[in-house]
């Protein structure tokens, strides 16, 4: 992910997770001093009072009480003067903010490096998790090609030895035919020329 997309994100990020809790945590009469270079304060509530000093931009007041414009703040060191309403604001200012904003815009863009690295390595793994897969498919698509075509072939040899194994039996089956008829005709003959050989007389003994 490009570099400035991540600065963009992460700074809206810290905004937003920054600004709002230190809001919704801080006491109500927590006030801070605008970005102004300084802010004149006075002794009372009105422009005719006169100016006691200055109060530095971003410096943090306790709000004390509002007259009209102006509003009575307690600075750190136990002072109270008077200050235009308009110069104060609810929430610490940008520069103070600033250092803050940046650790956490660091942090946030090291996170979201990290992510974009794992999901980097995950979607790598995945890749190659799938292009072994996609090669195992396709050796298996290849063997059972191989074993269909070795099944054709066997079905096909099978069936010629089977035709050739009927022919042998009606060969077989010809031959007996053959040779029983040839046995009954032998017989019939013989049976046919036997009774008409002449027979041989007996020769009678004379003892005298």
């Amino acid at each position: 992910m490009n570099t400035h997309i991540f600065k963009t994100l992460t700074l809206g990020l810290a905004l937003s997770t920054l600004t709002l809790p230190a809001m919704a945590q801080q006491d109500d009469s927590a006030r801070w001093v605008t970005d102004e270079l300084t802010t004149y304060v006075r002794s009372g509530p009105t422009d005719g009072y006169r100016i006691v000093g200055t109060l530095t931009a971003g410096q943090p007041v306790t709000l004390v009480e509002t007259s009209g414009d102006y509003s009575r703040v307690r600075s750190d060191s136990g002072d109270e003067v008077w200050v235009p309403s308009s110069q104060l604001q609810d929430s610490p200012s940008a520069r103070d903010q600033l250092p803050e904003l940046r650790t956490r815009v660091e942090e946030l863009t090291s996170e979201l490096s990290g992510i974009n690295d794992t999901w980097e390595d995950r979607t790598s793994a995945m890749s190659e998790t799938l292009k072994v897969r996609e090669q195992r498919i396709a050796e298996l698509e290849a063997r059972n090609h191989e074993l269909e075509s070795a099944n054709a072939s066997i079905s096909d040899t099978n069936g010629k030895l089977e035709a050739r194994l009927e022919t042998q039996k009606e060969d077989l089956l010809m031959r007996y035919f053959m040779y029983g008829g040839g046995v009954a005709g032998a017989g019939l003959i013989v049976g046919l020329i036997v009774p008409h050989l002449p027979r041989r007389r007996r020769k009678r003994d004379r003892w005298f």
